[in-house]
């Protein structure tokens, strides 16, 4: 049996999608023949992306967007699915966290914080949901963080943020339920890329998390982009609501 061979042809969009964990899962969707529209608010990293994908399919592109513009992500949403001619898939991937005491957050960066990680998640979805809910089927899978569902210091907003996501998880996919729409979530730990590594040159910072997980090493971004394929194929047509922990167990005790 072939995994995924569904995903040929499915036309994704994903936020964030230049670098990191975005830019793993559309590489994974791209060598498995999607078409794919990444986003970011960085048009050189954008653009190096794309290049990439595009020599692995050609039907890659990519859309320089803020998350924090509403009217520019309506545009995004927009452009994405008039060049797909449609759309199947969206990934909420884009985040931003700003690591700071609570006692010491402005309300700027409350803002910015929540503005990318929940308000622009939503109405990123709304606008894809329009389209997804008039053809009675799509799904779309949050990248959201273990955080939604423990503590963890200089946080405050961000634990709130993907708290947030959470929840807007479950009631999208109660409300779209009858339009074949799923929504899901995938909830990853500290994910080992080039930006968490300037974090954990910190090695107090970086022993305490690796305490926390049971597994004893960081996540890889290949591991939360497995979780997103199995939200994104036929395995799952009948998960929604859902958010997949891949935490290596952190969450667990």
């Amino acid at each position: 049996m072939t995994y995924f061979q569904e995903i040929k042809g499915k036309k994704v969009l994903i936020t964030g999608g230049s670098k990191g964990i975005g830019k793993d899962i559309a590489i994974a969707f791209a060598e498995l023949g999607a078409d794919v529209v990444i986003t970011g608010r960085n048009e050189a990293d954008l653009v190096t992306a794309t290049e990439e994908l595009k020599q692995i399919h050609s039907g890659c592109s990519y859309i320089a967007a803020d998350m924090q513009n509403v009217q520019q992500v309506y545009h995004m949403v927009d452009e994405a699915i008039a060049r797909m001619n449609g759309i199947d898939i969206l990934i909420n991937n884009a985040g931003v966290n700003i690591p700071k005491p609570a006692l010491e957050v402005t309300e700027e960066e409350w803002d910015q914080v929540l503005d990318t990680n929940l308000k622009g998640v939503f109405f990123c979805t709304q606008r894809a949901g329009k389209y997804m809910t008039e053809q009675n089927k799509g799904k779309v899978i949050h990248i959201v963080s273990q955080m939604a569902f423990v503590g963890y210091v200089k946080r405050a907003a961000y634990c709130a943020s993907k708290g947030g996501a959470v929840q807007l998880t479950k009631a999208l996919a109660v409300e779209w339920a009858p339009y074949n729409v799923k929504v899901n979530a995938v909830a990853p730990t500290f994910i080992e890329t080039d930006f968490t590594r300037k974090m954990f040159e910190d090695k107090e910072f970086y022993h305490d998390v690796l305490q926390r997980i049971p597994l004893g090493k960081l996540a890889q971004p290949a591991d939360v982009t497995g979780a997103v394929l199995f939200l994104a194929s036929d395995m799952a047509n009948f998960v929604t609501g859902e958010t997949i922990k891949v935490d290596g167990g952190w969450t667990a005790i």
